[in-house]
């Protein structure tokens, strides 16, 4: 007997006038305030990003607390109105960590139940005060082991490449007790907690290396479960990701069609020609099914849809291809100056190479989407 599967509101899969103004608003200020020379400067300084264009994100605008309950600080509107602001962020390659506290760490809190901790963390979240992560929400056993110091729990191990994990003032851990795996907030201090800011390929979005060393930390309870309340969070990730990657991927478009309409050869545009132009109706292609895939995975989160799981998965494979595509033809068609440093293309290069293996590859995502579906189990059989 087959399942029917949840409906999802169409409405949710096509975009308010709200939505539309967010956007138009996001768009204009990051044209005025984050260029790419402006992500450029940043990338120089400690926190990596402007502080003050984040300050502005959530007071001004109040992008931090879109999601966030009204009870909490937030604005109380849903995961649909943030991926619009994730998707402009990806667009104009924003490199504050709006993935790891405004999506990972905040839906981690909500998702948990603990009242207690959204009390305590979501304010700060929403009104852009306090910066947060996750850590150790990957399958397989905790690297982190919580013990019961004198003063309470304690967090001692180590976990690797954790999303703005040197600068964060919060840390979510996953982390093992003898009773099982369970959540912890951690807000790190240099005695207890050593942090080493990591080299990687995509120097927008820091990552680091994380040391407990006897480091307090306070139990946020799950009520569903931490497992449970850790796979949502990661496939609210993916979601949020995958929004990301859409704003990416149009930029990279844009940018290049811009370019091949202006660049001429043997007397004429460039873009005239078609093989060109059968570039460009690929990559469009590909966008217009990540937007799809991208769309479909938004509202599921939104909703806390059962079929967020294999929408995500969904999502993570097609926007990451889409991007990766976009990318390379934003090089490629660029010519010359496509491949040199001045050029924002590589920044975009590294960004979809970063995000493309974030929270696992195409592969793994395959792997798993064909069990969600139980492909994986009749092709066994």
């Amino acid at each position: 007997m087959h399942r029917r599967r949840p409906e999802i509101d169409p409405q949710l899969l096509s975009e308010t006038d709200e939505q539309r103004q967010l956007r138009t608003v996001l768009r204009d200020l990051y044209a005025e305030a984050s260029g790419v020379e402006e992500v450029r400067e940043h990338l120089a300084t400690p926190r990596g990003y402007d502080e003050a264009l984040w300050a502005r994100l959530a007071g001004e605008i109040g992008v931090h607390g879109l999601a966030v309950p009204e009870e909490y600080g937030g604005s109380g509107f849903s995961f649909a109105e943030l991926a619009v602001a994730l998707e402009e962020s990806g667009r104009a390659l924003y490199c504050g960590p709006l993935l790891p506290t405004v999506v990972l760490a905040a839906h981690a809190l909500l998702l948990s139940g603990d009242r207690a901790a959204c009390e305590r963390y979501l304010p700060g979240i929403a009104d852009g005060t306090l910066t947060a992560t996750v850590a150790g929400f990957d399958h397989g056993e905790p690297a982190v082991a919580a013990e019961r110091g004198g003063g309470g729990w304690v967090l001692r191990g180590r976990l690797d490449f954790v999303l703005d994990g040197a600068g964060a003032d919060l840390v979510l851990v996953r982390a093992g007790t003898p009773d099982g795996p369970r959540l912890f907030a951690c807000e790190p201090a240099p005695d207890t907690c050593h942090r080493t800011p990591r080299r990687v390929l995509d120097e927008t979005r820091r990552q680091a290396l994380v040391e407990f060393r006897g480091a307090p930390a306070a139990a946020v309870d799950a009520v569903e479960g931490v497992e449970g309340t850790v796979s949502a969070t990661v496939d609210t990730g993916r979601a949020a990701l995958a929004a990301e990657q859409v704003g990416g991927s149009g930029h990279a478009l844009d940018e290049t069609v811009g370019f091949v309409a202006q660049r001429h050869q043997f007397g004429r545009p460039i873009g005239s020609f078609q093989a060109v132009k059968h570039r460009l109706a690929d990559v469009l292609v590909a966008l217009e099914a990540a937007r799809s895939a991208s769309g479909y995975a938004t509202a599921c989160a939104a909703v806390g849809s059962p079929q967020l799981p294999v929408a995500a998965c969904a999502a993570a494979v097609v926007c990451s291809e889409t991007f990766r595509l976009a990318t390379a033809e934003y090089v490629q068609l660029h010519g010359g100056i496509g491949f040199t440093w001045e050029h924002p293309a590589h920044l975009y290069v590294r960004r979809a190479r970063g995000a493309e293996a974030l929270f696992g590859t195409a592969d793994r995502h395959r792997d798993r989407l064909a069990e969600l579906v139980g492909l994986a189990a009749r092709g066994a059989a």
